[in-house]
This record gives C-alpha cells, sequence and structure tokens, in this order.
C-alpha cells in the first residue's frame, strides 16, 4: 500500500474498517437482510475497501433518511445516496454511477396524463419520507402538497391520495400487482445515485472516491454489479463530463 492510500484509508476509516451506510428500502441499489445485504451499493463499498485494505462493516437501513442520518451522525463513513441540495451541506458527493427515475402512480380512472399535470391546487402526493423525491418535490412543488409516510403508495392508499410518487422499479411493480392503479410513464425526476461521504474528509478522499467510481462505471464494473442483482445496465450514469 502507498503511503497516499494509507492516509485515505485513516482519513476515510478511522475506526479501521469502512463502514458503510446501506439503503435495504431501494431494491435497484440493495437486496438482502442486513447479516446479508447484497446490491450494486454492497459491491461498489467492498470494492472501496479492498482498494484500500480495509474490511468493510455494513450499516443497514430501510430508508434513505435512516442511511443519511447514519452518515452525518458518525455511525457511517461513505453512503450512497441520492444526490440533492438539502443533503450536500452535511455530504460530499462523488459524481452519480447509477440513474434512476421518480414517477407517479394515480388510480386508474384520474384525467392526469403527464407528470406536470400533477401539480395543481387540492392534490396531495404520498411519498417515503425523507427520500430524494421528497426532498426534490418539497422544493420545487407549486400547487401540489406532499404527505409524507414509511412507504408513499401505503399513504397514498390509507389517506386516499390522488397521486403515489416513487422509484420506476418497485412502481412498475405495485401497478401490476395492483389493476386499479396506473404509472404515468415520464419521470417526474432523475434520481442521480452518489457515493458520499462527509466534508470534513480531506480532498484527496473525495477525489479518491470519485475518480474509482468514474473507473468502475468506465470498466463495466457497475454494469456487471447491477446484472448480478437482476436490474438493467442500462442504469449506469454516464462518465463525468
Amino acid at each position: 500500500m502507498t503511503t497516499a492510500t494509507a492516509d485515505i484509508a485513516r482519513d476515510l476509516a478511522p475506526t479501521g474498517a469502512l463502514r458503510a451506510s446501506i439503503n435495504l428500502g431501494n431494491p435497484v441499489l440493495a437486496h438482502g437482510t442486513p447479516d446479508a445485504p447484497g446490491g450494486v451499493t454492497v459491491d461498489i463499498a467492498r470494492e472501496i475497501a479492498g482498494r484500500l485494505g480495509l474490511p468493510v462493516e455494513f450499516v443497514c437501513f430501510d430508508a434513505a433518511r435512516s442511511s443519511y442520518e447514519a452518515m452525518t451522525t458518525g455511525r457511517a463513513d461513505v453512503c450512497f445516496l441520492a444526490v440533492e441540495p438539502a443533503r450536500e451541506a452535511e455530504v460530499a458527493f462523488t459524481s452519480p454511477y447509477v440513474l434512476i427515475e421518480g414517477v407517479f402512480a394515480v388510480p386508474t380512472g384520474s384525467g392526469f396524463a403527464t407528470s406536470a399535470d400533477v401539480d395543481r391546487e387540492g392534490v396531495r402526493i404520498g411519498v417515503k419520507r425523507g427520500s430524494a423525491y421528497d426532498l426534490y418535490l418539497t422544493r420545487t412543488l407549486q400547487h401540489a402538497t406532499v404527505v409524507r409516510g414509511e412507504e408513499g403508495v401505503d399513504t397514498f392508499r390509507a389517506e386516499g391520495l390522488e397521486v403515489a410518487a416513487g422509484i420506476r422499479q418497485p412502481m412498475t411493480v405495485y401497478v401490476a400487482a395492483h389493476p386499479d392503479v396506473r404509472l404515468i410513464e415520464d419521470r417526474f425526476m432523475e434520481i442521480r445515485q452518489a457515493v458520499g461521504t462527509t466534508p470534513a474528509r480531506c480532498p484527496g478522499t473525495v477525489r479518491f472516491l470519485t475518480d474509482l467510481v468514474e473507473e468502475l462505471k468506465a470498466d463495466g464494473f457497475v454494469a456487471d454489479a447491477l446484472r448480478r442483482a437482476n436490474q438493467s445496465p442500462t442504469l449506469v450514469a454516464p462518465p463525468r463530463g
């Protein structure tokens, strides 16, 4: 191990093990159990640790907000979250490794045809509290209102809301199982999933993470990890511009 690599390892993982915060609530990024997690984020965390000669410890949660809190309270060294302005004061992000889409579901009889139709007075949108799409809709909606719960579709059902928001892949599965609900096909947002650490890390540490993400996209690592998790390799983010 070079001196520079050893310095990054000490800076990023002061406990001697890389503690990776994993959101098991996003099936595109992770799956399994806290004792046996899998998915692209788990594979990237293992690769980061391996490059630095560190063991890896997974700190698993069922929601992005909990994963974020673990990062900001010092219980994790790296996280895998969507880049959002509300998070950037507390998290230093790499370029994205995966792009996923936020979409709306509505009752089949709804008159909404496009995502833009949803932002109207009196429209209530169920979201998962603290998710990337909660943060995005909270700062961008002009007329509709956000209703937060543990799961957006559950809140949509329980409170008889007009719209549910979520990630395309699990929302597609939900709609297939509930014929009284349909997707609005166009996305309302692009969710840029990136590796994050704290802004207090040395600039060289953040640069190492960013350069590694770019390498793992370019050499097929991220695409292969997605395939192993039964996710589409087309989700890989483009190279950093």
